[in-house]
């Protein structure tokens, strides 16, 4: 997907074309939010296929092999598709792969909360279609509709076993103290302490709920972030590389270079004639 963030409502006639010729098992390059209204869902995610009845909500993060087939009810399907790059919501990304890493489809009931989430889902597919979009609001909204989202996965989730959830919590303050401090050139150590472990039992709780090591995590941060800057300001690769951590204007291009398959002058080149 060439753009930041992209909404389209998901209708029977789509959902037979789909149901018709579906997709293999794939993995895609931005995060996945489809909201079910109306009809039903076949997910194969995590290596099993789970089908889920409207209401849902069903979130893939980017890079999960997974496979959706929409199916109308009684000749009805009526879905909301939001597509985004993760460098959209770059604050929240993180958190979002943590809430859904093992539990991508959520049931919800039908009421006024769910009501909000359609209505949210409207506004950004009606600001989308301005002349020029305003992507402030649409990011407002968004992460409006993530917090709903949220407030009704905390209220259904089921109990997790002990270990699980202190896994959890020191996963959530990890991501809780990375954004506090990925800007700055600390590593695996620094973050271990902070949180009174090894950094050995630091990867292996990352690996399990992530799966990717600490220096993964931290680097993808940094990526996320440097993407936004270069979308949303005029700072210069060199200013943004030492916002981040990186002494150096060579390393940080190899770097972005080698997480992005471009440079970050390709990319802000790119991503500004997309948003133009």
């Amino acid at each position: 997907m060439n753009q930041l963030f992209h909404i389209f409502q998901l209708t029977g006639t789509d959902a037979e074309k789909i149901a018709s010729a579906p997709d293999e098992p794939h993995s895609h390059d931005y995060e996945e939010l489809i909201i079910g209204i109306q009809g039903s869902l076949e997910h194969f995610i995590d290596f099993k296929t789970t089908v889920q009845q409207a209401p849902f909500i069903s979130f893939v993060t980017k890079g999960k092999i997974h496979r959706v087939i929409p199916k109308p009810d009684q000749g009805e399907c009526n879905m909301w598709v939001i597509r985004f790059k993760s460098e959209f919501i770059p604050e929240t990304t993180f958190q979002l792969y943590s809430y859904y890493h093992d539990h991508a489809n959520l049931s919800l009931q039908a009421g006024t909360c769910f009501t909000r989430m359609i209505t949210l889902s409207e506004m950004m597919y009606q600001e989308m279609q301005q002349t020029v979009p305003d992507f402030a609001v649409i990011r407002h909204l968004l992460s409006a509709l993530f917090t709903m989202i949220e407030s009704e996965r905390k209220k259904s989730e089921p109990d997790e076993s002990g270990i699980q959830k202190t896994q959890n919590i020191t996963f959530k303050n990890f991501l809780k103290i990375l954004e506090e401090n990925y800007h700055r050139p600390e590593g695996v150590e620094f973050y271990a302490e902070k949180l009174f472990m090894s950094a050995r039992n630091l990867n292996l709780i990352c690996q399990t709920i992530l799966h990717q090591s600490v220096s993964e995590i931290i680097e993808t941060r940094k990526l996320i972030e440097a993407k936004n800057l270069l979308i949303n300001s005029d700072k210069t690769i060199s200013e943004i590389g030492y916002d981040l951590g990186y002494n150096e204007k060579a390393y940080f291009t190899n770097v972005f270079k080698r997480r992005s398959g471009q440079t970050p002058t390709e990319f802000r080149e790119e991503m500004r004639k997309l948003i133009s």
